[in-house]
């Protein structure tokens, strides 16, 4: 049958619908989708699946670190579209694009070759299939008119809201403030983590940012001045597209409407959802059938980002009767050793869902504790044991350097830059924060949205001959104007730049027309060469940015629906990162923990395992932090395919300190591998002294000198 409509010119999804219409009568296949499932996971695909058309009651599946629960849920999937599920009435949503597409891509095959289909066919697509907020920029789209927006609002990337808050800061005066007031970062966090906390402005200075109490008032002008000011420009920042859709979702009519196009919902990575999240979920399905979310809440690691594990821990009873809770236990990445391990740490938890992962890899060999005399020794042990790792066979690209901050790696890189060890750094400089992608990105969002005076400001200064106070003025004259994109075709620049503005204007002029993409990308670089070559001096590494930028483009039906996507969920790399793939064949990788979730290497070392730094010594200021410390080392060590190295520098040492001078602080194993888990570890390297910061005579704890530290950095 999709052969059928495929040849008639049939989109795959239209296909996928038609096909799901006729399947009930249909119930042979030639090959079985679920034969490779184990029994906890088929039980979660087939959970209220019996043809009666009754949506399913609500389902939690915990599903453990490398558990299968990407090929779970797109099992689910086909398994709703073999019953009559109608595709375009399934969404799915996750936390990164490539996340999405993965789960959609792998859905399609497997119902590809249930049906025993060629694979020269489309695959199937799943048209809701995306991040929580791809999914609510399309449906604020949809209903903007309802919600007073205009549908070409511009979605803004992280960095031009930090530009946006810092001009308000700067206009409003706080940067003239008499006590010190929080720089515009800060600003755009705290501002972040109100709305997708929902917590109280005051209540939330007070817990997280005590040192920002005083200027509440202020912050608060400046919040709505940046509300104003989005407003004005038809601008979403990111967290706004969640608090919009939330807003839509207490509309009791909107609300209905939305709900209703969505017959079954799924969600992955729960254990990550915000409040809003949370609450948009419940209403699209206040009684919870049709909704299933799968998650892991040993390793809910976001609470930075107002992440609420509280959100999975409470699921079953909202909802009467509870949810169906599913467990998968079984790992199919990690040995047992390394299982019984991990199993151990997070086994200290102080509330969880009990598990206990297990594996049928079996190995004599077990994680290894390494004692070394301090971060250099640790460096080198490192160096030297990735090179031994690479001789018996294991790319440097399957193993990884975990550590809890950036600057933890700071010996490391230095060591394996002396011994020539290439390497990459995930968790730095983001592909949108590069100059010159923001700089493209921007011609594109001006064009698509004239009102957008950022994006607008930074392109006009990259006209030659234009300064400050002219681009204020052509700004100044579009926002007046009944029709901005007509004022920028009409304003009259200084002479210094009327060649380069003529070139612009034909340009803009040209965006604006309805035309084939990608090839409105190609007109904005072909532009934009020039300008990049007068500005950078590297300009040729950043011209393969713009390559890669080219080809992202093509994966993609239309320049909105690049521009959102690309800001809510950007690739990691820029050329300005440490040792890129490009200048070798392979390469370490090294990371933060935050930044490693969700992968796997077969050989992990997890740098500075001690008190001080795992926890870290920021967070301990209460016990839902230490918990959210323990499940980052356990994310850490479940990543670990064969080998899995934590290293316990003994001694930290400390120069330029004016108080104290250069000395050595000495450190202790975590907190969170006591002696009875130590015991399922093989020890390596010098004994290691039992030493605690309070029983350390000769100097402060490494809590307190770590705090020092951190105020020098910053």
């Amino acid at each position: 049958m999709v052969s059928d409509l495929a040849s008639i010119g049939v989109q795959p999804a239209l296909a996928l619908t038609a096909l799901s219409r006729t399947t009930l009568v249909r119930p042979a296949y030639p090959n079985d989708p679920f034969a490779e499932l184990n029994a906890q996971q088929r039980a979660a695909v087939e959970h209220g699946i019996n043809g009666h058309g009754r949506l399913p009651a609500p389902l939690l599946v915990i599903a453990g670190a490398g558990s299968g629960k990407t090929m779970t849920l797109a099992a689910r999937l086909v398994s709703l579209v073999l019953r009559g599920a109608d595709p375009q009435r399934l969404l799915l949503m996750t936390f990164s694009r490539r996340a999405a597409a993965e789960l959609a891509a792998r859905a399609g095959r497997l119902l590809q070759q249930t049906l025993g289909l060629p694979a020269s066919l489309p695959v199937p697509a799943m048209p809701w299939c995306g991040t929580f907020h791809s999914v609510g920029a399309r449906l604020l789209r949809e209903h903007a008119a309802s919600l007073g927006m205009e549908p070409n609002f511009t979605v803004l990337g992280a960095a031009d809201a930090q530009d946006l808050m810092a001009m308000l800061r700067v206009d409003l005066g706080l940067h003239r403030s008499e006590q010190r007031f929080p720089l515009a970062p800060t600003c755009l966090a705290i501002h972040s983590r109100a709305i997708n906390s929902q917590a109280p402005l005051a209540d939330l200075l007070r817990a997280v940012y005590p040192w920002c109490e005083t200027h509440a008032d202020a912050l608060r002008s400046l919040f709505i001045a940046f509300a104003a000011e989005k407003r004005r420009q038809q601008l979403l920042d990111y967290d706004d597209l969640l608090l919009a859709w939330w807003h839509m979702m207490n509309d009791p009519a909107l609300a209905h409407r939305v709900a209703g196009r969505f017959d079954h919902v799924l969600v992955d990575e729960f254990q990550d959802t915000n409040r809003l999240q949370a609450d948009i979920l419940h209403r699209l399905k206040p009684d919870g059938r049709g909704l299933v979310v799968v998650g892991d809440d040993a390793q809910a690691i976001y609470a930075f980002r107002a992440a609420d594990v509280r959100n999975m821990l409470d699921f079953p009873q909202r909802f009467e009767p509870p949810a169906r809770v599913i467990t998968l236990e079984r790992n199919y990445r990690s040995t047992q050793p390394i299982l019984a391990a991990s199993n151990a740490v997070i086994g200290l938890a102080g509330e969880r869902f009990t598990k206990n992962l297990w594996s049928d890899r079996v190995s004599a060999c077990k994680p290894q504790l390494v004692s070394v005399e301090d971060e250099a020794a640790q460096a080198r042990w490192v160096a030297d044991e990735v090179l031994v790792q690479r001789e018996q066979g294991i790319a440097l690209k399957r193993q990884a350097v975990l550590f809890r901050t950036q600057h933890h790696s700071a010996a490391l890189e230095l060591e394996l830059v002396r011994r020539r060890i290439p390497f990459v750094k995930f968790g730095g400089l983001r592909f949108l924060e590069a100059a010159h992608i923001k700089d493209v990105i921007s011609v594109l969002r001006w064009a698509d949205n004239p009102r957008a005076g950022l994006a607008g400001f930074r392109v006009a200064r990259l006209v030659p001959g234009l300064g400050p106070a002219s681009v204020k003025r052509l700004l100044a004259s579009m926002t007046t104007a009944a029709d901005p994109a007509d004022a920028l075709s009409s304003w009259r620049p200084p002479p210094a730049a009327r060649d380069e503005w003529a070139a612009f204007q034909r340009l803009y002029a040209s965006l604006r027309e309805p035309a084939a993409w990608p090839d409105a990308l190609a007109l904005a670089v072909r532009w934009y060469l020039p300008q990049l070559r007068r500005l950078h001096d590297d300009h040729r590494a950043r011209e393969a940015d713009l390559e890669q930028l080219t080809r992202l483009a093509a994966g993609y039906s239309t320049c909105e629906r690049f521009l959102t996507e690309l800001t809510l969920d950007p690739p990691a790399a820029t050329s300005d990162e440490a040792g890129p793939p490009h200048r070798d064949e392979d390469y370490l990788i090294l990371s933060t923990i935050h930044s490693a979730k969700g992968q796997e290497w077969n050989v992990v070392h997890v740098l500075n395992v001690v008190d001080g730094c795992m926890p870290a010594d920021m967070a301990t200021g209460s016990a839902a932090e230490i918990e959210e410390e323990r499940r980052l080392l356990y994310v850490a060590m479940t990543r670990a395919k064969d080998r899995l190295h934590l290293l316990v520098p003994q001694r930290f040492h400390v120069t330029q300190q004016r108080a104290l001078g250069d000395r050595h602080l000495y450190a202790s194993l975590s907190r969170f591998v006591p002696p009875a888990v130590a015991t399922l570890f093989e020890p390596v390297g010098p004994a290691a002294p039992v030493i605690s910061p309070e029983t350390v005579d000769s100097g402060p704890a490494l809590f307190d000198v770590m705090q020092r530290l951190r105020d020098r950095w910053d």
